[in-house]
């Protein structure tokens, strides 16, 4: 009866290993082509010279992580590899207790979560225009949240090409992004200098033109409403963890038994 079972789960596990090895393959392309595109690979000090977060840092992580989950559990699967699928469920199980861990220690001081999310936002205005896929990011949360800075539009003083202060002459000093311009559904182009000189006005009339609220307030805002959905998809996530997990525990003790008949 082993035997049947085996090859059922060799196939599930490798079949989804497969996936995890091309879906990593595709994440570390995407990566490499954005830091060519940016001529990061022709020049590999610019990764330290950028003061902000670099997205394409994420892409590669979740691309090689992935892939290595793949490679170990398909080619685990098909070579009957007992110590690849230790561990491929090993990674697995670290990689879920870090999710759960940190879930508990942001409920549990949240204050400190938040004061770190909003260090962090304020590090990466000062970067805005050291990357592109930075400001493009940046430009996206601000945009589907309705918001601009990190507490108030007033934050992006940090950044020296919109602050107020110093004597730069910068086409955009005393401005904000695009991005936090409150748009009009009827305008069909884009206007990228709605932003420019608009915190050099009085400040009741700048905030009818753009987004008043910070985005650590737009997302303390947007969670709790959300709250079932991000619980849901935490649920999803480690329901996968644990049937990846439980599949490769099978299969090893089905391969053992298997060695150990023979």
């Amino acid at each position: 009866m082993a035997l049947p079972v085996l090859r059922v789960l060799m196939l599930i596990l490798s079949s989804s290993g497969e996936n995890g090895l091309l879906a990593g393959v595709a994440f570390i392309a995407v990566g490499f082509w954005a830091w060519s595109e940016k001529g990061v690979l022709l020049d590999l000090t610019q990764v330290t010279r950028l003061h902000g977060f670099d997205p394409v840092w994420l892409v590669l992580v979740v691309g090689g992580v992935t892939f290595i989950l793949g490679f170990a559990g398909c080619v685990g699967a098909l070579r009957e590899n007992i110590c690849l699928l230790k561990f491929f469920s090993g990674v697995i199980g670290f990689i879920f207790i870090l999710e759960l861990t940190a879930a508990v220690l942001a409920v549990v001081f949240q204050s400190q979560v938040r004061e770190w999310i909003n260090d962090f936002f304020l590090a990466n205005v000062k970067g805005y225009r050291d990357d592109i896929d930075l400001q493009n990011l940046i430009d996206s949360l601000q945009r589907m949240n309705h918001c601009c800075g990190a507490q108030e539009p007033n934050d992006w003083d940090l950044n020296v090409y919109f602050s107020c202060n110093g004597t730069h002459r910068s086409r955009e000093k005393c401005g904000v992004p695009f991005s936090c311009c409150i748009t009009d559904p009827a305008d069909s182009v884009l206007n990228t200098q709605c932003g420019y000189d608009v915190r050099n006005r009085p400040t009741e009339e700048w905030m009818d033109h753009i987004y008043n609220k910070g985005c650590i307030a737009a997302l303390e805002d947007w969670l709790p409403g959300n709250l079932y959905t991000v619980a849901i998809v935490f649920i999803v996530i480690s329901l996968l963890q644990m049937v990846g997990i439980y599949l490769a525990r099978t299969l090893i003790s089905d391969i053992e038994k298997v060695n150990f008949s023979y």
